[in-house]
């Protein structure tokens, strides 16, 4: 069976061709500037040179259907027909509380997704935009919803409702929902496998540290908590969002500066966490760097986020009651040998030794740690699109 797997950002798309027949990916591409001058693919079939298509898209319809024209290209595509797609998978961020696990798409799926658009103004739009698309081009594909908080719904209340007047969680569902899930999931069922253990009997620790970051406990192959809450803005201070701070510093900060709601909102999510500590940039490579050269500021951001990872890595343990494995996913997780050491540094109490030598590495899949009776250490390259195809082939054979 042959699953497309599509992801749609506000003026992006990326996507996977993958046969599920030993998870083989066929084809893989990115779309660009859709509704922007200068918009093109960055499409590579397997076994086939690179090649960038430049066409003018206007909207995401206008996307999917370069893509799918350039799926059966005679010269670069890796299908003969559209026949030969089973089935779309769709990533998207929020499902509220109505969908704990992912869903094929029907009209009542599209009313919930539209109702959850309050929840992730930014995020779900995009995500509707190209499930629409796909049933307007592919009438008679089956689609799938695959969320990113629905991994997260296994939490239990008390981990998920805040110390707020309840009526606002009634009236509005203000409650943590956590996100990243996808990859989440993945990396746990990954370790999982790597120990050649039933993660029902694993506690383990999921870091996904990108430009957005996220911690999860997961206990048992059921997320019991996770770091990002109502919004990604909450938790760990990542490349732009601040993560957790006093509420009260939002309207000193208002009141001080006489900005406007609006203004805080995009100062919070947008110029915050290492960029506003640094001053200089909100990836890390850049901060690593001008660490090494002296800049106090950068390390101070880099030991800001290292320290809040700590910190939720110990809370997740303690929760836990134990740690069976640790693991770091996603761009800084995968890439920065820095940032795992710096995290694992003073976790020796919870049995977490992280191997000096193992740990110099970058984008592989790895465990770190040479003493295999203390907490396992890995690195795993997060597969969000292999797992949004794997829930939508468990879906569609039903």
């Amino acid at each position: 069976m042959n699953i497309l797997v599509i992801n749609c950002g506000s003026s992006s798309l990326k996507y996977q061709l993958i046969d599920m027949n030993g998870e083989t990916v066929l084809c893989k591409g990115l779309v660009e500037r859709i509704g922007i001058e200068g918009s093109r693919v960055k499409h590579n079939t397997t076994g086939k040179d690179k090649v960038v298509i430049e066409e003018s898209l206007a909207n995401h319809k206008d996307a999917i259907s370069l893509v799918l024209d350039t799926l059966v290209d005679e010269e670069h595509g890796a299908i003969k027909s559209m026949e030969e797609i089973d089935a779309v998978g769709h990533r998207v961020v929020h499902g509220g509380e109505s969908f704990s696990s992912s869903v094929i798409i029907d009209d009542e799926v599209m009313k919930v997704l539209y109702e959850c658009i309050e929840l992730a103004p930014l995020h779900n739009p995009p995500n509707i935009m190209g499930i629409e698309a796909c049933r307007e081009l592919m009438p008679s594909t089956p689609m799938v919803a695959v969320f990113d908080t629905a991994f997260h719904q296994t939490m239990e209340p008390d981990n998920y409702i805040y110390p707020l007047p309840y009526e606002f969680y009634e009236k509005y569902r203000i409650r943590r929902y956590g996100f990243h899930g996808t990859s989440h999931k993945y990396v746990s069922l990954r370790a999982a496998e790597l120990l050649n253990r039933d993660i029902k009997d694993l506690n383990i620790v999921t870091c996904h540290l990108g430009n957005g970051s996220s911690v999860c406990a997961v206990e048992g192959g059921k997320s019991t908590d996770t770091s990002m809450g109502f919004t990604p803005l909450e938790g760990l201070a990542m490349g732009t969002r601040s993560g957790d701070l006093d509420p009260a510093i939002i309207p000193y900060i208002m009141d001080k500066e006489n900005i406007t709601f609006d203004e805080v909102n995009e100062l919070l999510n947008k110029k915050s966490g290492v960029l506003g500590i640094s001053g200089i940039s909100s990836d890390f490579r850049d901060l690593e760097i001008a660490m090494e050269n002296g800049d106090k500021r950068a390390k101070l951001a880099l030991d800001v986020f290292v320290n809040r990872v700590k910190k939720y890595v110990g809370a997740y343990v303690a929760t836990m009651c134990g740690i069976d494995a640790l693991v770091f996913t996603a761009g800084i997780g995968e890439n920065s040998s820095y940032i795992r050491r710096k995290i694992c540094e003073g976790l020796e109490c919870l049995n977490i030794r992280i191997d000096a030598e193992l740990n110099n590495i970058r984008g592989e899949e790895a465990q770190l740690n040479r003493d295999l009776t203390s907490t396992a250490i890995f690195v795993i390259p997060t597969n969000e699109e292999l797992m949004i195809a794997r829930d939508t082939l468990g879906l569609v054979s039903k």
